[in-house]
């Protein structure tokens, strides 16, 4: 089941977002930004798209959090519905 988020996002640059959740920080260098690796893109370019969107904001060699950006963290996105990994049956 897809989650609809109410932010234009691509994937990649949702994994740099997610990035500063996991390490519990509001600032990244962008030596660990270049490390961020996901299997469609990743690295640098997702996150100066990211402060072209107003999600990041740059400083030097770091990347900082925009208000945006902690919005869009503070989702807790899951399915409505979640199941046990059973495909649910066609309907006829």
């Amino acid at each position: 089941m897809a989650i609809e988020l109410p932010f234009p996002l691509a994937i990649p640059e949702m994994r740099v977002l997610q990035e500063y959740r996991r390490v519990g920080t509001e600032v990244l260098p962008i030596d660990k930004i270049k490390t961020i690796k996901h299997p469609v893109g990743g690295g640098e370019a997702p996150a100066l798209s990211l402060v072209a969107k107003g999600y990041l904001a740059a400083n030097g060699s770091d990347f900082s959090l925009t208000e945006k950006a902690k919005e869009f963290l503070a989702i807790d996105a899951k399915p409505a519905v979640e199941s046990g990994g059973d495909a649910e049956e066609p309907a006829e």
